[in-house]
């Protein structure tokens, strides 16, 4: 479903895991049969940008996850370069309206886990300099900057010493800094230390389904009055309990990923990739619940934390399944209609499906430059 929209509006994904299929040499300047995000398929949904997530797994070692972002850095570029007449990096919410404005979509970087910065700032500034403009503390382990959500017990209580002087200079050179994948100690140890807005790219709302990557009321309320916003993950195990505990989707996400990561060690492994490919298949059809239920999440953040303060973080490419109608990024109209029909305004949808998380990323540059001025 194509979604006209007008050259006012900017509609943002605010996290794809997009760079881990391009370990795989996808084209995403083509149409593909598996994966969520090309981008034929975003010019289909009305997609004007997304936030290219540089994921580093935890179990990786400070000098190993540094070496795999820096590739993953390398990997987009290409993709962009080789799509110049239709893609261009932005690095600001001003670059972004610039690119809609000459037909190009928007690739914006974001850093998924703080590992890759080691214990030295001079990487977070080569990281800002290679176009990195949010900063996801952690993922599914502590690190060297912050608890993460997962472990049951804590190693820092929050932030980390070190953590805190990253936080400080996050806030000097005006990357976002974000809380998906944090503890809640860390949550609002952010709230505490940042000088500027906090946002969740990539989380869902803890009150309609209980997992620790989803976010309280109380924190929803939090981040509201910090100035900051949520933006909504797709990820069906995170927006419904009953499909988080679904035994068969479980065991076959399980297999697909050790058969995604045999495939991304040998790409020319044919056993590898018609395994890794056969279960891909299978999860881009699995029953799920449907964008309605994304919806849900969103109605519920708006109506803890106001319509001001909510956006859309798919999560797309890092997730087994989507959403029915909302099975890649083609379908983002469906998210605008489902709004529609639930009464929203055009400047509520507006700020919704991307205009929220602009403002914010423009208070964190604006504050940047003052401070440097």
């Amino acid at each position: 479903m194509f979604w006209i929209h007008s050259d006012k509006d900017f509609v943002l994904d605010s996290h794809c895991d997009t760079p881990t299929m391009l370990l795989e040499e996808i084209d995403i300047g083509k149409r593909q049969t598996r994966g969520h995000v090309d981008f034929v398929r975003a010019r289909e949904g009305g997609v004007d940008g997304m936030f290219f997530a540089l994921y580093s797994p935890p179990e990786l070692s400070e000098d190993e996850a540094a070496a795999h972002v820096v590739r993953l850095i390398s990997k987009c570029y290409d993709a962009v370069d080789r799509n110049a007449g239709t893609a261009a990096f932005a690095m600001s919410p001003d670059q972004a309206f610039e690119n809609k404005r000459r037909g190009l979509i928007s690739i914006f970087l974001g850093m998924e886990n703080g590992t890759p910065i080691q214990h030295d700032l001079a990487y977070l500034h080569l990281y800002y300099r290679f176009g990195v403009r949010y900063l996801t503390l952690c993922h599914n382990r502590h690190n060297q900057l912050c608890d993460s959500c997962m472990p049951m017990e804590a190693e820092w209580g929050g932030l980390s010493p070190f953590g805190k002087e990253v936080v400080a200079e996050c806030n000097r050179l005006g990357i976002l800094l974000d809380c998906s994948h944090a503890s809640d100690e860390t949550f609002f140890d952010l709230l505490e230390y940042s000088g500027t807005p906090v946002v969740a790219s990539h989380s869902s709302c803890r009150a309609l389904c209980a997992h620790p990557r989803n976010m309280s009321d109380a924190m929803l309320r939090d981040l509201a009055s910090s100035g900051g916003v949520i933006q909504i993950n797709f990820y069906p195990k995170f927006i419904d309990s009953d499909f988080a505990m679904d035994e068969k989707f479980l065991k076959l996400s399980e297999e697909g990923e050790r058969w995604q990561e045999l495939f991304r060690s040998d790409l020319y492994n044919i056993e590898y990739r018609d395994n890794y490919w056969r279960i891909m298949d299978a999860l881009a059809v699995y029953p799920a619940p449907s964008v309605k239920r994304v919806v849900d999440h969103i109605e519920h953040a708006v109506n803890v934390a106001g319509a001001d303060h909510v956006g859309l973080g798919s999560d797309f490419d890092g997730i087994e399944v989507a959403p029915e109608r909302l099975r890649d990024i083609s379908m983002y109209g469906n998210i605008a209609a489902e709004l529609r029909n639930r009464g929203y305004n055009s400047g509520e949808i507006r700020g919704i499906m991307g205009g929220n998380f602009l403002r914010v990323m423009h208070q964190a540059q604006k504050a940047a430059q003052s401070s440097a001025d």
